[in-house]
């Protein structure tokens, strides 16, 4: 019996997942394997929320296999390592997997390429995480793109990959293969915040998210996405970055769901698309300077003189900054690993323009605190904030936290919702600063600085540099 092992990674999902496809047309027996990290508390790149919802997707997808007539073999440690020694168990021939557009990642296909080809085995690997990578979209010289405007025509003159088919039926795995126990936080020796709210996990429920976006908030995407206090977003980007949706599946259904809309509904549903372009976007800049992980992505920039201040960063991650917007933003990234689009460009800019902090210390934090934490749209996002990334206007777009509260939570609601203790605060009174002494609530603390003068400092730092 021709056997090969498949192995999930960000593809946590039996529908249109390309590698398992290929595994299950070219072999007899399919092994579905998911090898486990041995994370540790204090890792840059992952936290609580994200590794809870994993152990949520893990089970779920466990659930599905075994209605396929199949179940998830689960190791723990270096990926390579185990990978090698589920083939020798199993006398497979073949490891199949999507491709990884981080670093860390691509790093360990290598290995694993060279540790399968000294046992006469192979790696299958296959696009699947984006509509389009590597150098499918390229300048006319055939460069990566630095800009993501030009990007988005190039990458939205092209053709889309539709949806494959789902798989409905596997070969049981055999007994004598073991496999760890289902994961939970243990694992890991971690614990969630009290009180902290997930998403559920999970195909079924990823579904219904897209499906309910897709009735009802696409067509007023537009007008609702920069307004934190309403439900506008998608909320499917948790399952975008786990592969619990297929890309390819949400651009089809999207596309669908326009056949017989107006040209303003047409406007709002290509402003979500746009985003999903983004992403990809920022995958692309990865794969071609994954130094942007350690520098920043404009050659300028690099050097300049971060402030290094514990305590006003500490302020920020707690969200005590006395900036009403900045703390709830804060607090609800702490509560359920998530924040609004809008309200992520203004803690961002806070902390880098504002506080004068170093971009890769809230970068570190988001990644350990976000439930969609992906390490290219995290950096791309901070990247731009700081000035120091793609942004064709960078380093003197500045926003003021007070203006941008007042503009996209006028009535204080989502301000209200996160800082409680402001809930009898007049909404004006939120969006503007304080009288000098005076708190807007008790409890809650004075603001830490002037933005104004800070603004200008800034400027004033960010041009002196680029003198240089």
């Amino acid at each position: 019996m021709s056997t090969a092992i498949h192995w999930f990674r960000r593809d946590l999902r039996l529908t249109d997942n390309t590698a398992l496809n290929a595994a299950a047309a070219a072999h007899n027996r399919v092994i579905p394997a998911y090898i486990l990290s041995a994370w540790k508390t204090h890792h840059r790149w992952t936290g609580p929320h994200r590794q809870k919802f994993l152990c949520d997707a893990i089970a779920s997808l466990d659930t599905g296999l075994r209605r396929a007539g199949s179940s998830l073999v689960l190791r723990q440690g270096d990926a390579v390592e185990s990978l090698v020694q589920l083939l020798k168990e199993t006398n497979a021939t073949a490891v199949y997997t999507n491709r990884d557009p981080d670093p860390y990642g691509r790093e360990t296909e290598r290995r694993l390429a060279l540790a399968l080809e000294k046992l006469g085995a192979k790696l299958h690997l296959y696009k699947d995480a984006s509509l389009h990578e590597r150098d499918e979209v390229l300048t006319g010289s055939k460069t990566p793109f630095r800009v993501f405007t030009p990007y988005s025509r190039a990458w939205g003159s092209l053709e889309k990959p539709a949806p494959g088919c789902s798989i409905h039926k596997l070969s049981p795995v055999p007994s004598e293969i073991k496999s760890l126990t289902l994961p939970t936080l243990d694992l890991w020796k971690i614990t969630l915040d009290q009180g902290a709210v997930l998403p559920e996990a999970g195909e079924a429920q990823a579904q219904a998210r897209l499906g309910k976006f897709l009735d009802n908030r696409i067509f007023n995407y537009a007008n609702a996405r920069d307004i934190p206090s309403l439900e506008g977003t998608s909320r499917i980007s948790q399952d975008l970055r786990f592969g619990i949706l297929s890309i390819r599946e949400v651009f089809a259904r999207v596309q669908e769901r326009l056949k017989g809309a107006t040209s303003e509904q047409r406007r709002s549903a290509q402003i979500f698309v746009s985003e999903l372009c983004w992403r990809e976007f920022y995958h692309q800049v990865l794969w071609f300077k994954p130094e942007v992980l350690s520098y920043e992505y404009s050659d300028a920039y690099r050097g300049l003189p971060w402030l290094q201040d514990p305590s006003s960063f500490a302020k920020w991650c707690e969200g005590q900054t006395g900036f009403p917007i900045v703390d709830a933003g804060m607090r609800q990234l702490r509560k359920t690993g998530f924040m609004h689009n809008r309200v992520r460009m203004i803690v961002a800019m806070f902390l880098t323009k504002d506080l004068h902090l170093d971009w890769r210390m809230g970068e570190q934090w988001f990644m350990q605190q976000l439930l969609d934490g992906e390490i290219a749209a995290n950096n791309g996002g901070w990247q731009w904030s700081a000035g120091t990334g793609t942004d064709a206007a960078p380093y003197f777009r500045i926003q003021n936290p007070w203006t941008q509260s007042s503009r996209f939570d006028s009535e204080g609601e989502y301000i209200k919702r996160w800082v409680p203790e402001l809930a009898g605060v007049p909404a004006a009174r939120l969006h503007q600063p304080p009288a000098p002494g005076m708190r807007l609530a008790p409890g809650y603390p004075l603001p830490m600085l002037d933005h104004a003068t800070e603004r200008d400092v800034a400027l004033a730092t960010y041009k002196a540099h680029l003198k240089k």
